[in-house]
Parts: C-alpha cells; sequence; structure tokens
C-alpha cells in the first residue's frame, strides 16, 4: 500500500483547536501576543515557529509537537502484523477513509471494522482466506465510514454492530453498552464510549494479535484528533481518558490517515504530547 498522508497539516490543527475550544482570531492574538496578520499566515498555511510556539499553549497544544508537524519532520513508524490484520484505504468523493479486518488465523474467524468507501478489497481477502466474518463493528455512522454497509453486511451475512448511543441505519443492527467484550476466537474485542466527533463514537479495543490494537475511528490521528464544533471538549477528554491510558504498545487503527501507536502519539501528537 502506498504511503498514507497524515490527515491533517499543522495549520488543520490549529484550526480544530481553535473551533473546539472557542476562541476567537482576536482573543487567540491577544493571549499569543502576535499581529492578527501573522496569526492568519499561519492559519492559512504559512509556517512561522515563533507564532506557532506562541499560539500553541492558548490552544492547549504541544508546541515542540506542533513545530515538528509544521515542517513534517515525522511520520509514524508502522508497526507489523504478519497474520491476522489487515487495513483498507478507500477513496471517498475528495478524501480517503480507512477500514479494517481482524481473522483467527486457526478458526478463520473475522471480524471488519467499518466499511469504507468500498468493501471490495475487504470481500476479496476473506474469500481469498476462507474466512467466516461474524461481526461488522462500526466505529461511528458517518457516511464516508459505512458507505458499503448494506453490501458487507449482505454478502457475508455478518452481524452488524454500533453503539447505543448512535445505532446504525440499518435493519436488524444490533447495539451495545460501553464496555462490552466480544470474541473471535482466540481474539478480544472491548467498546470503549469515545463519543464527541460524533454521538456515538466508539473505539474498539482488541487483543491477541501481534500488538494490542485500538480502533479508534475519527477520535484520533496520527498527529491530530476528530474535531467537532459542538462537542470537542467531550471528544478531547474521552480521547485523554480512554484512548490514552491504554498500554503503550497498543497500535492505534485511525479511520483516516497511516497507523500509529500511543507512545509515538504521546511525543508527537499535538493535541496529547507532553
Amino acid at each position: 500500500m502506498a504511503r498514507i498522508p497524515l490527515e491533517d497539516n499543522f495549520n488543520d490543527v490549529i484550526n480544530k483547536a481553535q473551533r473546539g475550544w472557542k476562541i476567537s482570531d482576536a482573543d487567540l492574538a491577544a493571549r499569543a501576543d502576535v499581529s492578527l496578520e501573522d496569526l492568519a499566515a499561519v492559519k492559512a498555511g504559512q509556517p512561522n515557529d515563533a507564532v506557532i510556539r506562541r499560539i500553541a499553549r492558548p490552544l492547549k497544544l504541544s508546541p515542540s509537537a506542533l513545530e515538528t508537524l509544521a515542517h513534517k519532520r515525522w511520520y509514524p513508524q508502522l508497526p507489523d502484523f504478519p497474520k491476522g490484520f489487515a487495513m483498507f484505504n478507500t477513496a471517498y468523493e475528495d478524501m480517503t477513509v480507512n477500514s479494517y479486518l481482524i481473522w483467527d488465523t486457526r478458526a478463520k474467524l473475522a471480524a471488519a471494522f467499518d466499511t469504507g468507501a468500498t468493501c471490495e478489497a475487504m470481500l476479496d481477502l476473506v474469500r481469498a482466506e476462507g474466512l467466516t466474518l461474524r461481526y461488522i463493528f462500526l466505529t461511528h455512522t458517518h457516511e464516508d465510514h459505512i458507505a458499503d454497509l448494506a453490501k458487507l453486511a449482505g454478502e457475508t451475512k455478518a452481524e452488524v454492530w454500533a453503539s447505543e448511543l448512535e445505532p446504525a441505519p440499518f435493519a436488524g443492527a444490533k447495539t451495545f453498552k460501553e464496555n462490552a467484550h466480544f470474541h473471535v476466537a482466540s481474539l478480544a474485542v472491548k467498546t470503549l464510549f469515545t463519543f464527541g466527533h460524533s454521538p456515538g463514537m466508539t473505539t474498539y479495543f482488541v487483543t491477541g494479535l501481534s500488538w494490542p490494537i485500538a480502533f479508534v475511528g475519527d477520535s484520533v490521528f496520527a498527529s491530530s484528533m476528530g474535531g467537532s464544533p459542538t462537542h470537542f471538549a467531550d471528544q478531547y477528554r474521552n480521547d485523554r481518558e480512554k484512548i490514552f491510558t491504554l498500554p503503550r504498545d497498543t497500535v492505534l487503527a485511525c479511520g483516516h490517515g497511516p497507523l500509529t501507536t500511543l507512545s509515538q502519539e504521546k511525543q508527537q501528537n499535538p493535541f496529547f504530547a507532553q
């Protein structure tokens, strides 16, 4: 698979944080002691280290991580899954979206996380590996993540599951409460409610593969996080309390952008780096 670009540039992170915390340009410029002209230039994507570092703290961002992102000095080191895991990156309108498949290699039982714009490649792998798709877990129900749900569920007869806070718009879909537990043969799946970006955003924490892995949807991205004009504080709190407290070697399988790891995000994500 080709190298997947980061979901957000440094100015996307700045704008996302500013909208989320509801800080006006005038207020941010005053707090950071920068001119409105310099602030506007940075928000338009022109790197200026002095301005970037000054505006970071009022936005609750790491100055160093934000500067690193601005100069494109970091890209996550990708973890290796020799078996039982696959990532699919599909084009949806002017962006790409991720979906995932995990399976027990002995029992040949599998679970999908979202469908992406198309599930064709996922279905091809299911057939090639002789898998039985038992579950389709939805991180949330935004259209880009469930665009091919009817086809994937229809062809595999898998159970569709989503948060009770954001039921799937699909006949026969089931809902779970937080901390629900599922098993896919030897693989264990636990649900964590990480809402904010959407009402029922769910992270699925999975153990039994080569690494612990969290399917986080649009809760967190490599070097960024999911935005919300109305519930950004909820997303930020849930990310901190429920994702960033997972084991440090946890892989983060994000809804957009590349795979990353919790240990890397604790150093490189402007929203969460210390």
